[in-house]
């Protein structure tokens, strides 16, 4: 896996990264998911009309600012927003193979690279120290949900030199399906409705990716879990906690999200205003249960609409499987 390249190299204009986009999908799957960006790019609310994307809101950033500022909070907000933490999760997975007793995933999500360039600065110096197995990332590279992906493709780039091995890495409902060549030819693996193997010592843990089912909804769960055998552990990789109920039902053993920013401004306590996503609150932030798979939302590392947090302090996150309490020094 640590090979994996793709033939796109450089700066390249639209119309040569659809052409590389109808290499890697297929030209109908990339055609027709162009197609459901454009009609939703850009849009304030969606095709139903019942949920709100205040991102897409023009005033929203200037709204936010005022708020903040007339409360005395602006500038502590910025600082908070770059103030990274990294935090540990431990998912014990009964009947874990002893080969992958210890395995550990660095999560990243919601990067929102073009966003503020202090804060990409802190991701970059936090992660290079990390040790870890895996780097996953699970969507949003992108500040807006439409324009230019050239500012983003520099950030991921940047990154992407001070990440270990292979990342696997998903898109979001603020990134654009022309970001997938790019990424790819910086060795990004990208999982579009796919799954791969990662075997150690003999041990298989089958990883599946979606792709964004917030916003375009072109997430695929049966494409995705395909190749896996049944009854193999596996982890769905999908940038929003919103399709849990099915990834339970699809047997997957365990599942990483974002999107939520756990809120991103919230009340004393971590309550949050608003999760900008159809879910419970007990999964808009930390580790959850729904029936027998294992879930976590991260706050994620970067920020949307305005480079600002309140009582949601932005991490990166390191998950060790374990087959529980018993298990050390196996």
């Amino acid at each position: 896996m640590d090979g994996f390249t793709s033939p796109l190299i450089g700066d390249h204009s639209d119309t040569e990264r659809t052409y590389q986009l109808e290499l890697r999908l297929g030209a109908e799957h990339a055609r027709q998911r162009l197609a459901i960006e454009h009609e939703r790019e850009a849009l304030f609310l969606s095709r139903t009309g019942k949920h709100v994307h205040p991102e897409n809101l023009y005033s929203m950033p200037a709204m936010v600012r005022l708020a903040l500022s007339l409360g005395g909070l602006y500038q502590r907000a910025v600082t908070n927003s770059r103030a990274l933490r990294v935090t540990r999760n431990r998912f014990v997975v009964p009947g874990l193979p002893p080969a992958l007793e210890g395995y550990t995933l660095l999560q990243l999500s919601d990067l929102h690279v073009d966003m503020d360039e202090a804060n990409l600065h802190a991701v970059i110096e936090t992660v290079r120290e990390l040790d870890y197995d895996l780097c996953v990332i699970t969507g949003d590279y992108r500040r807006d949900t439409w324009g230019d992906i050239n500012p983003a493709m520099d950030g991921m780039r940047r990154l992407r030199t001070h990440l270990k091995g292979t990342p696997l890495a998903i898109l979001g409902n603020h990134d654009s399906v022309l970001m997938v060549p790019e990424m790819e030819s910086m060795g990004y693996r990208m999982l579009m409705n796919e799954s791969l193997c990662i075997e150690r010592e003999g041990a298989a843990l089958w990883i599946a990716g979606v792709d964004d089912p917030h916003l375009y909804r072109t997430h695929d769960l049966a494409a995705a879990t395909r190749d896996i055998p049944p009854g193999a552990l596996s982890l769905l990789l999908s940038h929003t906690p919103e399709i849990h109920r099915d990834a339970a039902h699809a047997g997957f053993d365990l599942y990483l999200c974002g999107h939520t920013h756990g809120g991103q401004l919230c009340l004393p306590g971590g309550i949050p205003l608003t999760l900008d996503a159809r879910i419970p609150r007990r999964l808009g932030r930390g580790a959850w249960e729904e029936e027998a798979m294992q879930g976590y939302t991260t706050t994620g590392a970067g920020t949307s609409i305005l480079n600002v947090r309140l009582n949601c302090p932005p991490e990166v996150t390191l998950h060790q499987l374990s087959a529980g309490p018993d298990s050390a020094g196996q």
